[in-house]
């Protein structure tokens, strides 16, 4: 039987060490050693007390089933293997159970699984929480929201496929039974830098690859777009396709999550067409003209792409193509338009793009939060996630502005977390009653304040540098950082004097350096002013404002001519900062979660870890120090109940049962091991442990402990076997001895009642067959007594009647011996009857020659009744076929030589089924009596022998001819008339009609006709004659015959002859007298 092995501890079969605060020793090697050791044993979550370290696996892992979002609901954070549901878990459950509003705090660079560790946690919560209708649109439509965001914010990057290039904050509001109301979502910091340029090995923003990869021809047309991404300038060419990835596929989701979130078609069209545009205004080229007051001006090389854009935004192409070429400066009520030259126009035209991108970007969040927000007005408690990008420091000094924001906004989560990292411990030691003690930490304020003061810090000096009058460059903003962050401790550069590196030339002189926390960071000077200007030519925000596309009308409000505000806009700098202030403020009231993603290794390859860029990232995400603050006090805390019930083993008295408080067992427990009283402390409801050496003794001797007990176990539970199995055998014994008891007695009682039977039944046969020879003698006695009696009576009879009985003997032997005889033939000829079939011929031989009359009348009588049981299985139909058969025998057989043939034929009378053939109706009309014959025959012409086709019709009293094409009636005959039918006797099938002598229809003369059906024919009317007028109709069969034509009587004479036509007779006049029928 397989071990089972049932987790109620993450230190249970812990791989290294699952828990970093009970690290020993505590360094950088050891920590990450023993994430490189967990990771290569798939075990990819490790905590530091309530932290999450995420190390990215780069492949799918069988954690994430349902089965495991089942494992770790309403479970301990400690309860089970370190796992991001076990904190997700935590942060729900305190929200729903003690009205906290919580916030998870998801940091790491670029590559390391941010994004997808922010998707687990909302799958995570969306599966825990509760179901029904409306509450499951709310979870799809925040489910689906990341992929619309992730198209339009999210790009290719040399570490990450996926990367999100802006920081996300999505604040959850759920119900007070914990299921979601809504969402409202935050962005901070896109980088509108990537839409009109990309480093070497990156792509641009996704959504633009996958419109050209997914959309449909009829949707590339309508947005005046081409397939192909080498089109367009703003796409880089070297990593436009991905290993991975399917952009079509990606297009078809993104549309189909727009529509699930709650956007319009109409919506939809709007944004891809300001996608288009944004794709076509990298394809806008200027050239230089020199003007006549030898000013530069540029003009546009190509104005078909500007046309295209001016169709799909719905702007007058003037008035475009001016704003790329003039800029309006206006002070107070003066305005001053002045020319471009190629290079600013070149500026203004990726400043509108960056611009126009941007703000659909935002515009897009907007809406996505019109959908998602929580629609009753109800009190909400709040889960916030926080996606954002993490730490960056690029070699070569590659680190600009947006690094610098990057790196601030993590310098003040960084703030922030070790502030509640520590008020969540000193909160637990006074709601534990345990004294606190300080803990000394870096604290990154003069950091934060180097950055954010609004007087001196780097970020106001930008932006009195941007807003000062004159000649404003990134050199100038550098002096001034010389000049006023000189003396800080944590700033560099080549000019200031804290620095230690005066005649460093690795230190450039565009660039300066800042010690943040994680590491010194070098920053190059240059765009610092202009992207923190982030300036759009007014021209280009009124030409926007009058595009008659809706969507980009909406985008630029300060284009409107009657809100014109001629204060300068804040800068990027000041936004920010005050986005992250405004972030840090929400923060504070909700209690933090952390979740540190780690990125295992450049290549974006499974089962590959980096330890120097492992190292890197640890040290700027600050773990170490996080594992400091965390073991400064105790290193360990569990509550009494599950601390005594895990190590209520290694004592006799708490085990196995402990009946007083839980914290007494604890400390009974305690004593009895003689651990240190400095090496632990009691609150109020937990135990804390200051040493990590101190819970791994307490860890060996449960393991110890654990394989005593197990052999206790294995013993008891042998020897409990053991008895088990014998008192069975011994009750199965006693049941087998008291069943063979019982049946050694029943077979014993069987044979003895056998026994007795068979005497029985021996003694009853005796006495039986005693009484049996008595009675037989007996018998005998009176069977010989009465036999003598007979014998002598008989002796006398005969001698009485001698004389009589000799005179009669011959005669009665005779008789006797006749009628021994016949009854003898009689029964033979019971076994030898023929079959019942009236054409059976067979008859058994005669035996006796003196009963050949008898023989033969037996035969007769015997034909007779079979035929009369042959008939009684006729119907009345079958037996006038039979009847019409019969009579056709007794005038035809032997006499005429058609007559064979037509046996086998069946008679049906009405061949031309005149009742059913519309061309007869008619002719159906005009007869009234029932048709018996309806056939087409060949009536003789009297006057040259040829034929002509007409339908013979016989009725119950008429004879009748009609023409075959008209269906006329031409001669009608009563049968009363008819006196004889000739005929000859060959195989021919002529005959004659004669007619009575001064009878109407005899006026022309007698019929003389040809057919294939004559037997038939003349059967038929014989006996339909017989039946109207009594008279049998004379049939004469004769060779030569007379038939009367009007006056004249003519001889029919039949003669064979070889025949033109093979079989078919034909018929001659030879003279007024003769008419010559030739039969083949």
């Amino acid at each position: 039987m397989a071990k089972m092995e049932v987790k109620t501890s993450l230190l249970d079969n812990m791989i290294g060490v699952g828990d970093m605060v009970l690290l020993e020793p505590l360094n950088e090697e050891t920590f990450i050693n023993n994430l490189k050791k967990r990771f290569d044993h798939n075990e990819i979550y490790t905590y530091i007390g309530s932290v999450v370290i995420s190390v990215n696996p780069y492949r799918s892992l069988p954690i994430y089933s349902p089965e495991k979002v089942e494992d770790y609901r309403n479970r301990n954070f400690y309860e089970l293997s370190p796992h991001i549901f076990a904190l997700s878990d935590e942060a729900y459950r305190s929200l729903r159970d003690q009205d906290k509003d919580q916030c998870i705090l998801i940091t790491g660079e670029s590559g390391a699984g941010k994004t997808e560790a922010s998707k687990l946690v909302m799958s995570y919560v969306a599966a825990v929480c509760g179901k029904g209708a409306e509450v499951n649109q709310v979870k799809e439509q925040l489910l689906q929201s990341n992929p619309v965001l992730e198209a339009f914010g999210n790009a290719k990057t040399v570490r990450n496929d996926n990367s999100s290039r802006f920081g996300k904050y999505m604040d959850i509001e759920f119900d007070f039974k914990g299921d979601p109301l809504g969402g409202v979502i935050s962005n901070y910091l896109l980088e509108k830098s990537r839409v009109v340029k990309q480093p070497r090995g990156e792509r641009n923003f996704h959504v633009f690859y996958q419109l050209l990869s997914g959309a449909s021809e009829e949707l590339l047309n309508k947005l005046k777009l081409e397939r192909d991404f080498s089109r367009y300038n703003y796409l880089s060419l070297d990593s436009a396709k991905v290993n991975g990835i399917d952009d079509a596929a990606n297009f078809r989701t993104v549309r189909n999550a727009m529509q699930i979130v709650g956007f319009m078609d109409h919506e939809i069209e709007s944004v891809l067409e300001v996608v288009a545009a944004v794709l076509k205004l990298g394809n806008i080229e200027f050239k230089p003209e020199s003007r006549v007051n030898g000013l530069d001006e540029s003009k546009i090389k190509d104005k078909n792409e500007v046309k295209e854009i001016c169709e799909l935004t719905g702007i007058d192409q003037s008035v475009l193509e001016r704003a790329f070429s003039f800029r309006t400066v206006e002070a107070k009520q003066e305005k001053v338009s002045t020319t471009l030259n190629v290079a600013q126009a070149y500026y203004a035209r990726d400043a509108l793009a960056k611009n126009l991108y941007s703000r659909l970007f935002s515009w897009l969040v907007n809406r996505i939060n019109e959908s998602i927000k929580a629609q009753t007005k109800v009190r909400k408690k709040v889960m916030g996630v926080l996606d954002i990008y993490g730490f960056e420091i690029f070699e070569n000094a590659d680190n600009s502005f947006e690094q610098f924001i990057i790196n601030y906004c993590n310098e003040k989560l960084q703030q922030i977390f070790i502030e509640l990292t520590l008020k969540e411990e000193q909160e637990e030691y006074i709601r534990e009653d345990i004294e606190w003690t300080h803990i000394d930490y870096f604290n990154n304020a003069i950091i934060c304040d180097l950055i954010e003061n609004n007087t001196n810090g780097i970020l106001a000096m930008l932006d009195e540098e941007c807003l000062r009058p004159g000649a404003v460059t990134d050199e100038t903003f550098l002096e001034k950082l010389n000049q006023v962050c000189a003396t800080h401790q944590h700033f560099e550069s080549r000019m200031s004097k804290c620095s230690r590196f005066l005649n460093d030339t690795s230190l450039p002189h565009s660039c300066f350096r800042i010690q943040h926390y994680a590491g010194k960071v070098l920053y190059q000077v240059e765009g610092f002013v202009d992207k923190n200007n982030d300036l759009l030519y007014r021209d280009l925000s009124q030409a926007m404002w009058k595009a008659g596309h809706t969507l980009v009308k909406s985008l630029f409000p300060e284009g409107n001519p009657a809100k014109i505000n001629l204060k300068r806009p804040p800068t990027a700098g000041s936004q920010f900062k005050a986005s992250v202030a405004t972030l840090m403020k929400n923060l504070q009231t909700k209690n933090p979660n952390y979740i540190r993603c780690i990125k295992p290794n450049d290549k974006k390859a499974a089962h590959i870890f980096n330890e120097a860029l492992v190292c890197h990232q640890i040290r700027y995400l600050g773990l170490l120090e996080n594992v400091r603050v965390r073991r400064a006090g105790y290193a360990f805390r569990q509550a009494y109940e599950p601390c005594l019930e895990r190590y209520k083993m290694l004592c006799k008295q708490t085990w196995p049962h402990w009946k007083g408080p839980a914290r007494a067992g604890v400390e009974v427990l305690f004593n009895e091991l003689e651990i240190p009283v400095e090496e632990y402390s009691f609150g109020r409801s937990k135990i804390f442990i200051r040493n990590p050496r101190t819970l791994f003794k307490l860890e060996d001797l449960r393991k110890q402990r654990l394989e005593d007990l197990a052999t206790l176990i294995q013993k008891i539970y042998r020897g409990w076997k053991c008895r088990t199995h014998f008192l069975l055998m011994r009750k199965s014994q006693i049941v087998i001895a008291a069943w063979y008891r019982r049946y050694a007695q029943q077979k014993r009682y069987q044979q003895i009642k056998s026994s007795a039977l068979v005497i029985q039944s021996y003694i009853r046969g005796w006495k039986a067959r005693k009484i049996l020879r008595e009675l037989k003698h007996q018998k005998r006695c009176e069977e010989a007594a009465t036999t003598i009696a007979a014998y002598w009576h008989g002796t006398q009879v005969r001698r009485e009647y001698r004389k009589f009985f000799r005179a009669n003997a011959g005669k009665k032997i005779y008789e006797f011996t006749i009628q021994r005889i016949v009854q003898k033939y009689f029964l033979e000829m019971k076994n030898k009857m023929p079959s019942l079939s009236p054409i059976d011929k067979n008859w058994p031989s005669r035996p006796y020659l003196f009963l050949d009359s008898t023989h033969k009348e037996l035969k007769r009588i015997f034909h007779l009744w079979r035929c009369k049981k042959y008939r009684d299985q006729f119907t009345d139909q079958q037996k006038l076929i039979y009847e019409e058969k019969l009579e056709a025998s007794e005038l035809f057989k032997d006499k005429k030589a058609l007559y064979p043939s037509s046996v086998g034929q069946p008679f049906q009378g009405a061949y031309l089924e005149i009742n059913k053939n519309p061309k007869y109706k008619k002719l159906k009309d005009s007869i009234e009596e029932k048709i018996i014959i309806a056939e087409v025959v060949n009536k003789i012409n009297r006057a040259n022998g040829k034929s002509t086709s007409r339908i013979f019709l016989l009725t119950n009293n008429n004879l009748l001819l009609a023409d075959q094409k008209s269906g006329q009636i031409k001669s009608e005959v009563p049968l009363v008339d008819v006196t004889k039918v000739s005929m000859s006797s060959q195989n021919d099938g002529f005959f004659a009609i004669h007619l009575k002598e001064g009878s109407e229809a005899a006026s022309k003369g007698d019929f003389l006709f040809s057919s294939d059906h004559l037997i038939e024919m003349a059967t038929k009317l014989y006996r339909t004659t017989l039946s109207q007028t009594k008279q049998k109709l004379n049939i004469e069969i004769s060779d030569e015959f007379l038939v009367q034509f009007r006056q004249d009587k003519v001889c029919v004479k039949f003669i064979q002859g070889n025949q033109k036509n093979g079989s078919v007779p034909t018929c001659k006049r030879k003279n007024n007298r003769l008419l010559e029928v030739a039969v083949p």
